[in-house]
């Protein structure tokens, strides 16, 4: 796993504990930052859990609106289960959404396109 990814696992951890299920952290201590972090480590972690299954190469492109997608999604239910009222939720989104962008382009930006025969898994 990259160090971008390293960094967006702890994020994730610590919005939603270790086991992926809601951690007993206050929300209130929870930073836009790692929100975001969280949100564009799960979508990320989604995205390839679903292509390796269907076993399917897909362009950059296309797997960028993907991730956008995901971790926009990502945002919405996090905001809603966490109550993070004091949290600018657009700037989040969007942070989270630059954030998988920028790791997907670190991590397989050097290809032709994503496949799964051509890159192991970097979660």
């Amino acid at each position: 796993m990259n160090s971008m990814f390293e960094s967006l696992k702890n994020n994730h951890n610590l919005v939603y504990g270790s086991g992926g299920s809601s951690s007993d952290q206050g929300s209130s201590n929870l930073s836009h930052e790692v929100v975001a972090g969280a949100a564009s480590f799960a979508a990320t972690k989604m995205f390839e859990d679903r292509q390796r299954k269907k076993g399917l190469p897909v362009s950059h492109s296309f797997a960028k609106k993907a991730l956008s997608a995901l971790a926009g999604s990502e945002i919405d239910k996090i905001f809603e289960t966490k109550g993070l009222n004091h949290l600018d939720k657009e700037q989040t989104k969007n942070e989270a959404i630059e954030k998988v962008k920028q790791g997907y382009d670190e991590s397989y930006g050097q290809q032709d396109q994503w496949s799964p025969e051509s890159q192991s898994p970097i979660l």
